[in-house]
């Protein structure tokens, strides 16, 4: 069994040393540990640092990319190096490393294909008053959305058995954390959150300068994902409110025109049929969202095959 923690990296050369000490040599179950980070187009000595302590393998972009692009890019270079159990975690450490042991867990028994870290969100000093309750209220909709329960959608200490590290495709260029719980829900793949540990705050975040515009576009990720995966709820949703608006105007017509009020209600009438065709067009563009989302499928289907026989061949070339 092997298990390659990845790490994601923007010009952390004065933290990725803490983070590197603090993750376990060792875990029951585990034959062998590795590590991995990406070089997301640093400018400082980020590699340097990462060879001098004894990280395994670094994937490099010439330029930054983003955090999903380098965390896709982290999830293949895994799977080509034979990982069965792929963490990711931060560079920062704001994670416990010594609690990847948790994460695997479920995976070594059997129990889940995808687990993630659940923060102490209402007890972690760094996090404002604020941010706790945005972070709260981004959990739910992640949840509502996914149709899962996970408690804490935006952490990004997770485990993936091999299984579904195969099967995941992150699209957006922000953030993976929030569109592969949606994708995982959607696919129904066995998803558990485990508790865990935080660190002391070493730098502010780089994912976003304020909580108003992470909020931005955190819930165009969310809805962007929502209406990949779940397109005829989402338009259905839409539609349904636009029809019953439009028929609660229809019968406020109704009622007029029966105690001989109706002509000055023709409004009512107009916008109640502009709604009423806007929800059947809902839902009509839902049932074809549908349709694509549905050969979609057959194309991540195809892709899953594809990366399989790639490691698959591989291994036997490897043999």
């Amino acid at each position: 069994m092997k298990l390659i923690i990845q790490i994601p990296c923007f010009n952390e050369e004065a933290t990725l040393q803490q983070t590197f000490a603090d993750l376990p040599r060792e875990i029951e179950g585990v034959d062998t540990i590795e590590y991995l980070i990406i070089n997301d187009g640093s400018s400082d000595k980020t590699v340097e640092v990462a060879k001098k302590i004894g990280v395994n393998h670094v994937v490099n972009f010439t330029a930054n990319k983003g955090l999903a692009k380098a965390f896709m890019a982290g999830i293949d270079a895994c799977l080509l190096l034979g990982a069965d159990i792929i963490v990711n975690t931060d560079a920062d450490n704001q994670y416990f490393g010594a609690d990847i042991e948790k994460l695997v867990r479920p995976i070594l028994d059997g129990k889940a294909d995808m687990v993630i870290g659940e923060r102490p969100i209402d007890d972690t000093a760094h996090f404002s008053w604020k941010k706790k309750k945005f972070q709260r209220l981004g959990s739910w909709v992640v949840r509502v959305a996914s149709g899962t329960s996970v408690p804490d959608a935006p952490s990004g200490f997770r485990a993936y058995s091999k299984e579904a590290a195969l099967r995941i495709n992150v699209v957006n260029t922000y953030t993976y954390t929030l569109e592969t719980i949606i994708q995982a829900g959607a696919n129904r793949v066995a998803l558990s959150s485990v508790p865990v540990r935080t660190n002391p705050e070493t730098r502010e975040s780089r994912l976003f300068k304020s909580i108003w515009k992470y909020m931005q576009r955190s819930a165009g990720v969310i809805v962007r994902s929502f209406m990949m995966y779940r397109p005829l709820v989402f338009f259905s949703v839409i539609g349904s409110i636009a029809f019953l608006t439009g028929a609660a105007f229809v019968i406020r017509f109704l009622y007029f025109a029966y105690i001989g009020q109706s002509g000055g209600n023709i409004q009512s009438l107009v916008l109640a049929a502009m709604l009423i065709m806007v929800g059947v067009q809902c839902v009509l563009t839902g049932l074809q969202a549908d349709v694509i989302a549905a050969n979609r499928k057959i194309l991540e289907d195809i892709q899953y095959r594809l990366r399989k026989m790639e490691l698959d061949k591989k291994e036997g070339d490897s043999v």
